[in-house]
Protein backbone atom coordinates (compact mmCIF):
# COMPACT_ATOMS: atom_id res chain seq x y z
CA UNK A 1 0.00 0.00 0.00
CA UNK A 2 1.31 3.23 -1.02
CA UNK A 3 2.50 5.77 1.59
CA UNK A 4 0.25 9.19 1.79
CA UNK A 5 2.84 12.41 0.71
CA UNK A 6 3.50 14.38 3.60
CA UNK A 7 2.04 17.82 2.94
CA UNK A 8 4.86 20.82 2.45
CA UNK A 9 4.37 23.97 3.77
CA UNK A 10 2.06 26.24 2.76
CA UNK A 11 3.23 30.06 1.68
CA UNK A 12 1.14 33.23 2.71
CA UNK A 13 1.06 36.74 1.08
CA UNK A 14 1.47 38.51 4.13
CA UNK A 15 -0.11 41.63 1.70
CA UNK A 16 -3.15 40.05 0.13
CA UNK A 17 -3.33 36.60 2.08
CA UNK A 18 -3.56 34.56 -1.04
CA UNK A 19 -1.76 31.05 -0.94
CA UNK A 20 0.74 29.57 -2.71
CA UNK A 21 2.29 25.94 -2.72
CA UNK A 22 5.98 26.86 -2.15
CA UNK A 23 8.13 30.40 -1.91
CA UNK A 24 8.16 32.76 -4.88
CA UNK A 25 9.79 35.95 -4.68
CA UNK A 26 6.61 38.06 -6.43
CA UNK A 27 3.04 37.02 -5.53
CA UNK A 28 0.98 36.48 -8.25
CA UNK A 29 -2.21 37.91 -6.51
CA UNK A 30 -1.06 41.10 -5.49
CA UNK A 31 2.47 41.66 -7.35
CA UNK A 32 4.19 42.79 -4.57
CA UNK A 33 7.51 41.77 -4.03
CA UNK A 34 9.22 39.62 -0.63
CA UNK A 35 5.50 39.21 0.86
CA UNK A 36 5.22 35.50 0.60
CA UNK A 37 6.22 33.56 3.76
CA UNK A 38 5.55 29.92 5.49
CA UNK A 39 2.20 29.47 6.98
CA UNK A 40 1.79 27.32 10.33
CA UNK A 41 0.18 23.69 8.99
CA UNK A 42 -3.54 23.43 9.53
CA UNK A 43 -4.95 20.94 11.40
CA UNK A 44 -6.24 17.63 9.52
CA UNK A 45 -9.88 16.86 8.75
CA UNK A 46 -9.88 13.72 10.71
CA UNK A 47 -8.91 15.96 13.55
CA UNK A 48 -11.45 18.56 12.98
CA UNK A 49 -14.00 15.73 13.16
CA UNK A 50 -12.60 13.94 16.08
CA UNK A 51 -12.52 17.55 17.88
CA UNK A 52 -16.65 17.93 19.13
CA UNK A 53 -18.32 21.11 19.83
CA UNK A 54 -20.32 21.64 22.73
CA UNK A 55 -22.56 24.12 20.85
CA UNK A 56 -26.38 23.78 19.67
CA UNK A 57 -28.38 25.20 17.73
CA UNK A 58 -31.75 27.40 18.86
CA UNK A 59 -34.80 29.31 17.65
CA UNK A 60 -34.07 33.16 16.94
CA UNK A 61 -37.08 33.55 19.14
CA UNK A 62 -35.11 32.16 22.15
CA UNK A 63 -31.95 34.10 21.59
CA UNK A 64 -31.45 37.16 24.42
CA UNK A 65 -31.43 40.74 23.15
CA UNK A 66 -29.30 41.68 25.96
CA UNK A 67 -26.93 39.98 25.12
CA UNK A 68 -26.44 42.62 22.27
CA UNK A 69 -26.72 45.57 24.53
CA UNK A 70 -25.05 48.72 23.22
CA UNK A 71 -22.60 50.79 25.64
CA UNK A 72 -22.83 54.46 24.57
CA UNK A 73 -19.66 55.76 25.35
CA UNK A 74 -20.70 59.79 25.65
CA UNK A 75 -18.80 60.95 22.94
CA UNK A 76 -21.51 61.84 20.51
CA UNK A 77 -19.54 61.64 16.85
CA UNK A 78 -17.76 58.39 18.09
CA UNK A 79 -21.30 57.12 19.41
CA UNK A 80 -22.76 58.29 15.78
CA UNK A 81 -19.84 56.73 13.57
CA UNK A 82 -20.98 53.24 15.45
CA UNK A 83 -24.78 53.71 15.36
CA UNK A 84 -25.10 54.32 19.04
CA UNK A 85 -21.90 53.00 20.70
CA UNK A 86 -20.23 49.47 21.10
CA UNK A 87 -22.04 46.42 21.15
CA UNK A 88 -21.96 44.19 23.97
CA UNK A 89 -19.53 41.03 22.62
CA UNK A 90 -18.73 43.07 18.86
CA UNK A 91 -15.21 43.74 17.60
CA UNK A 92 -14.47 47.34 15.94
CA UNK A 93 -11.65 47.51 13.88
CA UNK A 94 -10.16 51.28 13.76
CA UNK A 95 -7.48 52.21 11.65
CA UNK A 96 -5.36 54.95 10.50
CA UNK A 97 -1.97 56.66 9.82
CA UNK A 98 0.65 57.05 12.44
CA UNK A 99 -0.42 60.02 14.91
CA UNK A 100 -3.56 60.78 13.56
CA UNK A 101 -5.22 59.78 16.52
CA UNK A 102 -6.58 56.82 17.42
CA UNK A 103 -5.34 56.10 20.34
CA UNK A 104 -6.07 59.15 21.87
CA UNK A 105 -9.81 58.59 20.79
CA UNK A 106 -10.37 55.38 22.32
CA UNK A 107 -8.73 56.79 25.51
CA UNK A 108 -11.14 59.24 25.35
CA UNK A 109 -13.76 56.42 25.16
CA UNK A 110 -12.31 53.97 27.63
CA UNK A 111 -12.26 57.14 30.44
CA UNK A 112 -16.00 58.24 29.14
CA UNK A 113 -17.19 54.41 29.88
CA UNK A 114 -15.74 54.16 33.35
CA UNK A 115 -17.07 57.70 34.20
CA UNK A 116 -20.45 56.20 33.62
CA UNK A 117 -19.71 52.58 35.76
CA UNK A 118 -18.47 50.63 33.23
CA UNK A 119 -14.92 48.61 33.38
CA UNK A 120 -12.43 49.10 30.89
CA UNK A 121 -9.36 47.63 29.98
CA UNK A 122 -6.48 48.74 27.88
CA UNK A 123 -3.70 46.78 26.52
CA UNK A 124 -1.27 48.11 24.45
CA UNK A 125 1.62 46.60 23.01
CA UNK A 126 3.57 49.89 21.23
CA UNK A 127 4.20 51.87 24.56
CA UNK A 128 4.96 51.15 28.07
CA UNK A 129 2.66 51.33 31.08
CA UNK A 130 4.07 54.78 31.95
CA UNK A 131 3.07 56.43 28.72
CA UNK A 132 -0.20 55.22 28.13
CA UNK A 133 -0.51 56.51 32.04
CA UNK A 134 1.19 60.20 30.85
CA UNK A 135 -1.05 60.59 27.75
CA UNK A 136 -4.03 59.69 29.59
CA UNK A 137 -2.83 62.73 32.03
CA UNK A 138 -2.51 65.09 29.18
CA UNK A 139 -5.87 64.48 28.39
CA UNK A 140 -7.36 65.12 31.74
CA UNK A 141 -10.30 63.25 31.06
CA UNK A 142 -12.25 62.12 34.21
CA UNK A 143 -12.49 58.26 34.66
CA UNK A 144 -9.17 57.98 32.27
CA UNK A 145 -7.03 56.99 35.68
CA UNK A 146 -9.78 54.42 36.54
CA UNK A 147 -8.64 52.44 33.07
CA UNK A 148 -6.86 48.66 34.01
CA UNK A 149 -3.42 49.15 31.39
CA UNK A 150 -1.78 45.93 30.63
CA UNK A 151 1.24 46.86 28.43
CA UNK A 152 2.26 42.99 26.81
CA UNK A 153 3.15 41.71 23.05
CA UNK A 154 2.23 38.23 24.52
CA UNK A 155 -1.29 36.89 23.06
CA UNK A 156 -2.15 34.60 25.96
CA UNK A 157 -1.06 37.68 28.32
CA UNK A 158 -3.64 39.83 26.75
CA UNK A 159 -6.32 36.93 27.31
CA UNK A 160 -5.65 36.13 30.57
CA UNK A 161 -5.74 39.83 30.88
CA UNK A 162 -9.41 39.98 29.71
CA UNK A 163 -10.23 37.01 31.62
CA UNK A 164 -9.36 37.92 34.79
CA UNK A 165 -11.02 41.53 34.50
CA UNK A 166 -13.89 40.56 32.69
CA UNK A 167 -14.27 44.41 31.56
CA UNK A 168 -17.28 45.36 29.53
CA UNK A 169 -15.24 47.51 26.98
CA UNK A 170 -11.41 46.44 26.20
CA UNK A 171 -8.97 48.12 23.46
CA UNK A 172 -5.97 46.45 21.96
CA UNK A 173 -3.12 48.39 20.47
CA UNK A 174 -1.93 47.37 18.62
CA UNK A 175 -3.25 43.93 16.78
CA UNK A 176 -0.02 43.94 14.97
CA UNK A 177 1.93 43.60 17.41
CA UNK A 178 0.33 40.49 19.50
CA UNK A 179 2.08 37.60 18.69
CA UNK A 180 0.63 33.86 19.57
CA UNK A 181 3.87 32.12 21.16
CA UNK A 182 2.45 28.95 20.09
CA UNK A 183 3.42 30.16 16.32
CA UNK A 184 7.10 30.79 15.06
CA UNK A 185 5.87 33.60 12.77
CA UNK A 186 6.75 37.16 13.35
CA UNK A 187 4.33 39.76 14.56
CA UNK A 188 2.02 41.20 12.22
CA UNK A 189 2.48 38.37 9.49
CA UNK A 190 -0.42 37.48 7.73
CA UNK A 191 -0.38 33.94 10.00
CA UNK A 192 -0.45 35.62 13.55
CA UNK A 193 -2.62 38.09 12.54
CA UNK A 194 -5.35 34.90 11.78
CA UNK A 195 -4.75 33.73 14.89
CA UNK A 196 -4.44 36.62 17.06
CA UNK A 197 -8.03 38.44 15.59
CA UNK A 198 -9.71 34.80 15.97
CA UNK A 199 -8.43 33.90 19.63
CA UNK A 200 -9.24 37.73 20.47
CA UNK A 201 -13.13 37.77 18.47
CA UNK A 202 -13.89 34.50 20.04
CA UNK A 203 -12.84 35.41 23.51
CA UNK A 204 -15.15 38.51 23.36
CA UNK A 205 -18.10 37.02 21.57
CA UNK A 206 -17.94 34.52 24.45
CA UNK A 207 -17.10 37.12 27.66
CA UNK A 208 -20.28 39.57 25.60
CA UNK A 209 -16.80 42.40 25.76
CA UNK A 210 -16.90 45.16 23.24
CA UNK A 211 -13.79 45.25 21.85
CA UNK A 212 -12.03 47.61 19.85
CA UNK A 213 -8.71 46.71 17.73
CA UNK A 214 -6.43 48.95 16.80
CA UNK A 215 -5.02 48.28 13.13
CA UNK A 216 -2.04 50.00 11.30
CA UNK A 217 -2.44 51.27 7.81
CA UNK A 218 -0.58 50.72 4.38
CA UNK A 219 0.51 53.90 2.20
CA UNK A 220 -2.40 53.08 0.10
CA UNK A 221 -4.64 53.86 3.34
CA UNK A 222 -6.07 50.09 3.37
CA UNK A 223 -5.07 48.39 6.59
CA UNK A 224 -2.62 46.03 6.84
CA UNK A 225 -2.49 42.21 6.64
CA UNK A 226 -5.23 40.19 4.94
CA UNK A 227 -8.58 41.15 3.89
CA UNK A 228 -9.87 38.53 6.14
CA UNK A 229 -9.41 40.81 9.28
CA UNK A 230 -12.13 43.18 8.30
CA UNK A 231 -14.43 40.19 7.22
CA UNK A 232 -14.14 38.43 10.83
CA UNK A 233 -14.75 42.01 12.62
CA UNK A 234 -18.41 43.59 13.47
CA UNK A 235 -17.60 47.06 12.46
CA UNK A 236 -14.59 48.63 10.66
CA UNK A 237 -13.76 52.06 11.10
CA UNK A 238 -11.19 54.34 9.42
CA UNK A 239 -9.92 57.46 10.85
CA UNK A 240 -9.11 60.16 8.28
CA UNK A 241 -7.56 63.47 8.54
CA UNK A 242 -4.62 65.89 6.88
CA UNK A 243 -1.35 66.51 9.51
CA UNK A 244 -1.07 69.59 8.68
CA UNK A 245 -4.86 70.58 9.62
CA UNK A 246 -6.88 69.76 12.58
CA UNK A 247 -10.25 68.35 11.32
CA UNK A 248 -10.48 64.25 11.93
CA UNK A 249 -13.12 62.49 10.50
CA UNK A 250 -14.37 58.49 11.85
CA UNK A 251 -16.02 56.94 9.07
CA UNK A 252 -18.26 53.36 9.25
CA UNK A 253 -16.93 51.39 6.29
CA UNK A 254 -18.54 48.34 7.60
CA UNK A 255 -20.97 48.24 10.67
CA UNK A 256 -23.22 45.06 11.39
CA UNK A 257 -24.80 46.71 13.86
CA UNK A 258 -25.87 50.02 12.31
CA UNK A 259 -25.34 52.47 9.17
CA UNK A 260 -22.14 52.43 7.25
CA UNK A 261 -20.22 55.22 5.68
CA UNK A 262 -21.67 57.04 8.90
CA UNK A 263 -19.45 59.96 9.61
CA UNK A 264 -18.43 61.42 12.47
CA UNK A 265 -16.10 64.58 13.07
CA UNK A 266 -13.76 65.75 15.67
CA UNK A 267 -10.97 68.33 15.89
CA UNK A 268 -7.38 67.72 17.50
CA UNK A 269 -6.67 70.18 19.93
CA UNK A 270 -3.72 70.31 23.00
CA UNK A 271 -5.63 68.24 25.43
CA UNK A 272 -7.36 65.27 23.01
CA UNK A 273 -9.98 65.72 20.48
CA UNK A 274 -13.26 67.98 20.37
CA UNK A 275 -16.00 67.01 19.00
CA UNK A 276 -17.58 69.16 16.33
CA UNK A 277 -21.81 68.28 16.25
CA UNK A 278 -21.82 71.17 13.98
CA UNK A 279 -19.44 70.71 11.02
CA UNK A 280 -20.60 73.30 8.19
CA UNK A 281 -19.87 76.01 10.79
CA UNK A 282 -16.18 75.15 11.29
CA UNK A 283 -15.63 74.45 7.84
CA UNK A 284 -16.71 77.94 6.92
CA UNK A 285 -15.63 80.01 10.19
CA UNK A 286 -12.23 81.73 7.76
CA UNK A 287 -13.92 81.55 4.34
CA UNK A 288 -14.07 85.54 3.81
CA UNK A 289 -17.27 86.63 2.32
CA UNK A 290 -17.51 87.44 -1.71
CA UNK A 291 -14.31 85.41 -2.22
CA UNK A 292 -13.29 84.76 -5.83
CA UNK A 293 -12.93 81.71 -6.82
CA UNK A 294 -14.86 80.05 -3.83
CA UNK A 295 -18.09 78.75 -3.54
CA UNK A 296 -20.44 76.86 -0.68
CA UNK A 297 -21.84 73.67 -1.52
CA UNK A 298 -24.17 71.51 0.20
CA UNK A 299 -23.07 67.70 0.62
CA UNK A 300 -24.15 64.77 2.58
CA UNK A 301 -22.29 62.09 3.67
CA UNK A 302 -24.40 58.95 5.04
CA UNK A 303 -27.24 60.69 6.96
CA UNK A 304 -25.34 63.77 7.67
CA UNK A 305 -25.77 67.02 6.03
CA UNK A 306 -23.24 69.67 5.81
CA UNK A 307 -21.97 72.65 3.33
CA UNK A 308 -18.45 72.43 2.29
CA UNK A 309 -16.29 75.32 0.79
CA UNK A 310 -15.14 74.34 -3.04
CA UNK A 311 -11.75 76.68 -4.14
CA UNK A 312 -11.18 76.81 -7.36
CA UNK A 313 -8.16 78.46 -9.77
CA UNK A 314 -8.19 78.09 -13.25
CA UNK A 315 -4.66 79.36 -14.98
CA UNK A 316 -2.88 79.71 -18.68
CA UNK A 317 -1.10 76.39 -19.21
CA UNK A 318 2.42 77.30 -19.27
CA UNK A 319 3.99 74.26 -19.57
CA UNK A 320 2.43 72.35 -22.33
CA UNK A 321 -0.32 69.81 -21.64
CA UNK A 322 -2.74 71.38 -18.98
CA UNK A 323 -2.59 70.15 -15.33
CA UNK A 324 -5.54 68.57 -12.97
CA UNK A 325 -4.77 68.78 -8.94
CA UNK A 326 -7.30 67.76 -6.82
CA UNK A 327 -7.54 67.70 -3.47
CA UNK A 328 -11.02 65.89 -1.83
CA UNK A 329 -12.47 65.27 -5.08
CA UNK A 330 -12.63 62.57 -7.67
CA UNK A 331 -10.21 63.79 -10.21
CA UNK A 332 -12.83 61.92 -13.02
CA UNK A 333 -15.45 64.14 -12.02
CA UNK A 334 -13.55 67.12 -12.52
CA UNK A 335 -12.67 65.96 -16.02
CA UNK A 336 -16.68 65.73 -16.56
CA UNK A 337 -17.16 68.20 -14.98
CA UNK A 338 -14.81 70.55 -16.99
CA UNK A 339 -15.76 68.88 -20.32
CA UNK A 340 -19.03 69.63 -19.74
CA UNK A 341 -18.58 73.33 -19.02
CA UNK A 342 -16.59 73.06 -22.07
CA UNK A 343 -19.40 72.20 -24.53
CA UNK A 344 -22.30 73.37 -23.10
CA UNK A 345 -21.21 76.31 -21.30
CA UNK A 346 -18.83 77.36 -24.24
CA UNK A 347 -16.18 78.42 -21.32
CA UNK A 348 -12.40 77.66 -22.35
CA UNK A 349 -11.14 75.41 -19.42
CA UNK A 350 -9.80 72.31 -21.39
CA UNK A 351 -6.46 74.00 -22.33
CA UNK A 352 -6.09 75.56 -19.23
CA UNK A 353 -4.71 74.88 -15.43
CA UNK A 354 -6.95 73.73 -13.32
CA UNK A 355 -6.50 73.62 -9.11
Amino acid sequence: MAKKKNKGPAYVCASCGATHPRWVGRCGTCGEWNSVEEAAPAPSVASRERSGGTSKARPLGEVDMEDAERLPTGIGELDRALGGGPVRGGVVLLGGDPGIGKSTLLMQALAALCRSGSSALYVTGEESASQVALRARRLDAPGALDVAILATTELQDAEAALMAEEPAVAVIDSIQTLRDSDLGNAPGSVTQLRSVAGRLIDLAKRRRIALFLIGHVTKEGAIAGPKVLEHLVDTVLSFEGDATHAFRIVRATKNRFGPAQEIGVFEMEGAGLREVPDPSALFLAERPEAAAGSVVAPTAEASRPMLVELQALVAPAAYGAPRRVVTGLDGSRLAILLAVLERRARHRVLDRDVF
